[in-house]
């Protein structure tokens, strides 16, 4: 995050600005909702990143049984066709 002291200092910068030009203070009022906008996004994609990091966590977790899941079929594979059970479905 951006600290309170930049902001202070960007904001005496616009109006600064602003005694000297029309144009130049409807350009610093866009420059503001810019910055503005800018920081909602971050914090909107810091929010996103963090589902994210969830949903991945997530999925080694599925990974992982689903792997242990193949392991137990193919020992159970070998153990039947070892011990000569396994039959053909019917």
């Amino acid at each position: 995050m951006v600290s309170d002291d930049f902001y202070a200092v960007i904001y005496r910068h616009l109006l600064t600005r602003v005694k000297e030009s029309p144009h130049e203070h409807q350009q610093s009022q866009l420059l503001a909702r810019i910055i503005t906008n800018v920081e909602k996004l971050n914090e909107a994609i810091t929010v996103l990143n963090k589902g994210l990091q969830e949903v991945n966590v997530q999925n080694m977790n599925v990974e992982l049984v689903a792997q242990m899941f193949k392991n137990y079929q193919s020992n159970v594979l070998f153990h039947l066709e070892a011990t000569e059970n396994l039959k053909d479905p019917s």
